[in-house]
């Protein structure tokens, strides 16, 4: 496997920065015409699957919540992300970049994640008008029973 080749990845698929596996279960909280439909149909490649949505009933490998300042209180949400994903699992926070409308302050990301018991491992520039950061549980992230 070459440096070259994964780079070149990461620059024609989005979705290769965020470590999506074939076969994973992702589900897509807070979409809207406003997301970035090239990572979104990246995550699809990534994933060999279609995004399930909220309306989802089972559990998920992956949560991607797109969240804008104005959805709402973001612990809520991350909370409520936590009981989509399996033990271990991640959740994808998107929000939009500095400047954008709805963007959220770093520091208030920090907190709700905090908060919602979860620990940050990676910041990624999520296309042309998102970032996004990689929410994990602490304990769930390498732990195999309970």
């Amino acid at each position: 496997m070459s440096a070259t080749a994964d780079h070149a990845e990461e620059r024609t698929n989005p979705a290769a920065r965020l470590g999506f596996e074939p076969g994973q279960v992702v589900q897509e909280i807070g979409y809207d015409d406003d997301v970035e439909q090239e990572l979104r149909e990246g995550i699809e490649a990534a994933t060999g699957q279609e995004l399930v949505d909220e309306e989802y009933d089972d559990v998920a490998d992956v949560v991607v919540l797109w969240f804008r300042d104005e959805d709402g209180d973001l612990t809520d949400a991350l909370v409520d992300a936590i009981g989509l994903i399996e033990e271990g699992g991640a959740v994808w926070l998107m929000t939009p970049k500095t400047g954008r409308d709805g963007y959220v302050e770093p520091s208030d990301i920090n907190e709700a994640a905090q908060t919602a018991g979860l620990s940050q491992t990676k910041s990624i520039n999520a296309g042309k008008d998102w970032s996004g950061s990689r929410l994990v549980t602490p304990k769930g992230a390498k732990s195999g029973k309970r």
